[in-house]
């Protein structure tokens, strides 16, 4: 009551890197490259020493674990970074800040000692080499990571913790395009007196302690290779630390200007340009400087790369020689089932749900459009999403229900690959308009004052033009790697449609390259929508749950049980085809599966959303009553 100038913080709002306008898309798509390389080099250190049995070495043991933490903080910081660069306001809740303060903090500590433990890896290599299998046993590479990620638990704990205990003004605007410490302290009301002797403490110790670990052991270092005779010798052994030094030199370079001088506001605008080397450039540059200048790395990635490319040409080769296969002008369908009784009864079946299915689609797409007070982002995502499952519906039934009545369901190579095209198209779209719809109710529950302009006309055009996008990308990633393939004589296709595990399956040549694509594509389209999802609802659950009154809350929850209900039924059918081996058995098994996806799912889409959902059923009672009431002033 005193004090009076402050209140109980929801959200802050990142002021970002530049507000000039002018800046803000070559900063995106700067930012955006850099953060794909650095996934990309990051990941691919990782993977290229555990495939590489000549690299596990305590040296490249540490490598990989400094690589898994560049990745990791530099996820924590650039994903909500490159939505400043798009977004008016880049607005981040209470928890979710804190959160990324602790993950932030965890990592960028974690990197500090990781630093100093691979320098005392050179020190043993280099001034005791042998002893070095000894001294940098398995068991204590492994426990010196546990040390590495302990010093960053206890950092983050404590400097959270304390970041927890303050009182901030209503002046929410952090100065910066994250949550670091500085930036949140310069908006604290209460004293942060405690807080500046934690950070004061940690960052000398953080910084100091692995400064003379890693001095120390340079130092021992050079002193041991100016004991060598011979020029090559010394230059062969110092040509092992350069990379190390490197890495060292602008990390600890950008890291201390950052934190070492006051926290004052010019210090932190200062300040933003340093720490984008050592969260966003140093975690790009580690795996780069670790893979050009480091000789071992580069010949197991050519190893790698030369025994993939033996192992593709030695498979078509074999099969060429063989003489197994030809060029395939049309396949056959095997269809959902071969037992005669059955054709019929599911003939009839799957017309009637083929029919519900575009009707239900239509109506609801004509509904939207004719009932203007339906005409908001939730339905106007409703009925993309509806036009999506009419289209994907379209490039499956038709030509399934023509096996029912056939004895050969012939489909020309042609028109296969086009169907495998739309249909990875709508597929994937299908993912990624559940995530957005997700999105849209997050928004409108857990920011229901900001709905307007956050969801604006122009936000839901683009975002619908993303998803479509998304399935431009996988559909003509997956078709352009189909059609490389070499097919064999044999030529039935064991689905309903020409699906990608089925076609996979008749391959004379190596799959491995469309094994890859779906893959990453499959875990992509699957993870990402997933995440937003449950991001999205994990916030919804936690407003609805501070809502006081029960009806409240049920009004609330009940806008999302629809798309729930339909998520739930989609997203399980199609993990359980496409995140289980391609095997012939799980072939036959996802048949019943994918039925739900392909040709259910679209069906009971609009049937849930009428049936659940108040909105649409009053417009759908409005608009047959002014029908009625136009025919019967006709009479």
């Amino acid at each position: 009551m005193a004090a009076g100038n402050h209140s109980t913080v929801t959200e802050f709002i990142l002021a970002g890197l530049t507000e000039k306008p002018e800046l803000q898309l070559p900063l995106f798509l700067f930012f955006l490259g850099v953060y794909v390389v650095t996934v990309v080099g990051n990941l691919g250190m990782i993977t290229l020493i555990g495939l590489s049995s000549h690299l596990h070495t305590p040296m490249y043991y540490f490598l990989s674990r400094l690589s898994f933490i560049d990745l990791c903080y530099s996820t924590v910081i650039t994903p909500k970074m490159l939505v400043n660069f798009v977004t008016e306001k880049n607005i981040i809740s209470y928890p979710e800040c804190m959160t990324q303060l602790y993950f932030f903090v965890f990592f960028i500590i974690s990197e500090c000692h990781m630093l100093a433990v691979m320098a005392y890896d050179r020190y043993v290599a280099i001034c005791n080499p042998l002893l070095y299998n000894v001294t940098m046993s398995y068991q204590v590479c492994s426990w010196l990571v546990v040390e590495v990620y302990t010093m960053g638990l206890i950092g983050a704990i404590a400097h959270t913790s304390c970041m927890l205990k303050v009182v901030f003004c209503k002046d929410k605007i952090i100065n910066d395009y994250f949550c670091d410490v500085f930036p949140l302290l310069e908006l604290c009301c209460s004293s942060t007196y405690i807080n500046e002797v934690v950070v004061l403490c940690f960052s000398v110790f953080n910084i100091l302690a692995p400064t003379l670990t890693i001095l120390g052991s340079y130092v021992s270092i050079i002193a041991s290779i100016l004991r060598i005779p011979c020029t090559e010798g010394r230059s062969k052994t110092f040509s092992t630390c350069s990379s190390h030094i490197l890495a060292v030199t602008i990390f600890y370079g950008s890291a201390a200007f950052m934190y070492l001088p006051s926290s004052n506001i010019t210090s932190m605008d200062q300040s933003k340009v340093s720490s984008v080397f050592y969260t966003i450039i140093v975690p790009m540059l580690n795996p780069l400087i670790y893979s050009l200048r480091n000789k071992r790395v580069k010949v197991a990635l050519n190893k790698i790369i030369e025994k993939r490319l033996s192992c593709i040409l030695k498979t078509v080769q074999r099969k060429m020689e063989a003489g197994n296969h030809s060029k395939v002008t049309e396949f056959i369908l095997s269809g959902l089932t071969e037992t005669p009784e059955l054709q019929l009864p599911f003939f009839l079946f799957f017309l009637g749900v083929y029919v519900v299915t575009v009707v239900g689609n239509l109506s609801m797409i004509t509904l939207i459009r004719l009932s203007s007070h339906l005409h908001t982002p939730m339905y106007y995502f409703l009925s993309s999403w509806s036009f999506i499952d009419l289209c994907y519906s379209t490039v499956i039934t038709p030509k399934m229900l023509v096996s029912f009545v056939t004895e050969k369901n012939i489909i020309p190579y042609p028109e296969c690959m086009t169907q495998l095209y739309f249909f990875a198209f709508f597929v994937i779209s299908e993912c990624h308009i559940l995530a957005v719809m997700a999105y849209d109710r997050y928004v409108a529950i857990c920011k229901p004052l900001l709905y307007n302009v956050t969801m604006s006309y122009q936000v839901c055009s683009w975002l619908v033009v993303e998803v479509y996008m998304m399935g431009l990308i996988g559909a003509t990633a997956h078709t352009g790697c189909m059609l490389r393939v070499v097919f064999c004589k044999d030529k039935i296709v064991n689905h309903y449609f020409c699906d990608l595990f089925p076609l996979l399956e008749l391959s004379c040549s190596s799959t491995y390259i469309n094994e890859v694509v779906l893959l990453c594509f499959s875990i992509f389209n699957f993870l990402v929508p997933t995440l937003t999802i449950l991001g999205s609802y994990v916030s919804i659950i936690a407003s609805i749950l501070r809502i006081r009154s029960t009806e409240g809350r049920s009004k609330a929850f009940s806008t999302c049980t629809s798309h729930i209900l339909a998520v739930t039924i989609f997203y399980g059918s199609a993990a359980f085809v496409y995140l289980q081996p391609s095997n012939v058995s799980s072939m036959d098994q996802g048949k019943v599966s994918s039925v739900f996806y392909t040709i259910i799912v679209p069906m009971l889409n609009p049937l849930i959303y009428s049936l659940r959902n108040k909105d649409v059923k009053v417009a759908l009672n409005k608009i047959i009553e002014k029908r009625l009431s136009c025919i019967n002033e006709d009479f």
